[in-house]
């Protein structure tokens, strides 16, 4: 059993609150939007970490991570990216990507949108654990945090962080 810490769209904002949440995982994820060089070294930092790069990271960012992450984990093929779209409603080129690919979970960020759901057309869980940081237009911070064990999903939490429209920290 792998206990997984879910993130994406730090937009390079750390706190307590998510560094609490990530220290009884086995591993922290983190669906781009990093920010920071200083995210991605904190986070990797508390447990072994896989990151991709989104759309705001510069070139820093982009030469420590990739653009996506594939791989397999406790019966499981994983894709993960910054830019998918969601459900039915794919982003250009993702429907021929996931039908050569086969994910069972796909994980991606960007949409500063929570939502976890069945992929009933290509059978897979989409995964997106909204927007952990303060920039965007999502009202509550929110990351996700589950269990991969022999090809059963577990104890899935979605964690609320706190509003984003709190004052940010200097």
């Amino acid at each position: 059993m792998v206990r997984i810490g879910l993130l994406s769209d730090t937009h390079g904002h750390i706190d307590e609150r998510m560094i609490h949440h990530l220290q009884d995982c086995d591993e922290i994820w983190h669906a781009g939007d990093i920010g920071t060089p200083a995210v991605s070294d904190a986070l990797a930092a508390i447990k072994p970490y896989r990151a991709v790069y989104g759309n705001i990271d510069g070139h820093v960012l982009r030469r420590m991570h990739p653009l996506e992450q594939y791989f397999e984990l406790e019966g499981f093929t994983i894709w993960m990216t910054h830019i998918a779209g969601k459900p039915y409603v794919y982003s250009k080129g993702i429907p021929e990507l996931i039908k050569l690919r086969k994910p069972d979970i796909l994980i991606c960020g960007h949409s500063h949108i929570l939502r976890v759901e069945r992929d009933k057309k290509f059978n897979f869980l989409y995964m997106n654990p909204g927007a952990a940081g303060y920039h965007g237009f999502h009202k509550t911070r929110t990351m996700l945090r589950f269990s991969l064990n022999a090809g059963k999903i577990e104890n899935m939490e979605v964690i609320e962080l706190g509003p984003r429209a709190q004052l940010m920290p200097e």
